[in-house]
């Protein structure tokens, strides 16, 4: 996202394709298909709403596996770069996709309440000064047992990118804020575990999951990935990193997935 609350926050931290942004992308992606299949019968068509989509490879994936799928992104050349993406697919997964040019803070415009068994909005909160008025809305989106899934910066892990650079100053003064200035300098906020929690909780849509993305890679140079056995190795890493306590506290990212009751 490029604009207050389109997409590609931390998916734009990463040059597509790179180390870092295919970590991010394969991780989240395995941590939704997760949720999903433990919330819904298999085979189910989902229709899924991706708030931020960015340059839409998940909404893509997502419609290729057979869901209904609606993107909204505000940045008008990610979304002529999703339109040109989907241009090249076969009918079947055209059909299946919806891109529109919306501010993810007008969901309540766009779409009726309960329209969705599936919320996404990864890479957004960041650009948004007050976010539970946001996360309140993608919450009425949800029909009853939906999933919405956040990927948001880890405030609790700012000072980590500074301190493996050996930049201490920078480091130091990252233990006393939630604001930061992300790879192209826009600045941008961070958000805590704890608050989050405190939010899903208060639009009925209680925590079920969370989930540290980049553990290990976010310092690692954003070069192509490696060989497709190391890059196993790597995912392999993240993953388990990911899911496990004290690692996943301090991850780049964090992703929550909340059940709407």
């Amino acid at each position: 996202m490029s604009g207050p609350a389109g997409g590609a926050g931390p998916a734009g931290a990463g040059q597509p394709g790179g180390l870092r942004d295919t970590v991010r992308r394969e991780l989240v992606a395995r941590q939704v298909d997760e949720q999903m299949s433990d919330r819904f019968p298999v085979g189910q068509r989902l229709r899924i709403l991706d708030v931020g989509m960015g340059r839409g490879a998940q909404a893509l994936r997502l419609a290729r596996a057979g869901h209904r799928v609606t993107g909204l992104e505000a940045d008008a050349r990610m979304l002529a770069t999703a339109r040109e993406s989907l241009s090249v697919e076969p009918a079947g997964i055209r059909e299946r996709v919806r891109l529109m040019q919306g501010d993810g803070r007008d969901t309540g415009v766009h779409f009726l309440p309960g329209s969705f068994d599936v919320v996404l909005c990864h890479g957004v909160l960041m650009h948004v000064r007050e976010p539970d008025a946001l996360v309140a809305g993608l919450g009425r989106m949800l029909a009853p047992g939906g999933l919405l899934s956040l990927l948001v910066r880890n405030a609790e892990a700012l000072a980590m990118r500074p301190a493996l650079a050996g930049d201490w100053a920078g480091a130091l003064a990252a233990m006393d804020t939630d604001t930061y200035t992300d790879r192209r300098g826009l600045p941008v906020r961070a958000d805590r575990l704890d608050a989050l929690t405190a939010t899903l909780a208060g639009i009925a849509a209680p925590l079920r999951a969370w989930y540290g993305v980049r553990v290990f890679t976010d310092a690692a140079p954003d070069v192509a990935p490696p060989s497709a056995d190391e890059l196993a190795r790597v995912l392999a890493l993240e993953d388990r990193a990911g899911r496990t306590d004290p690692y996943r506290r301090v991850a780049a990212l964090l992703h929550l997935c909340g059940v709407r009751g």
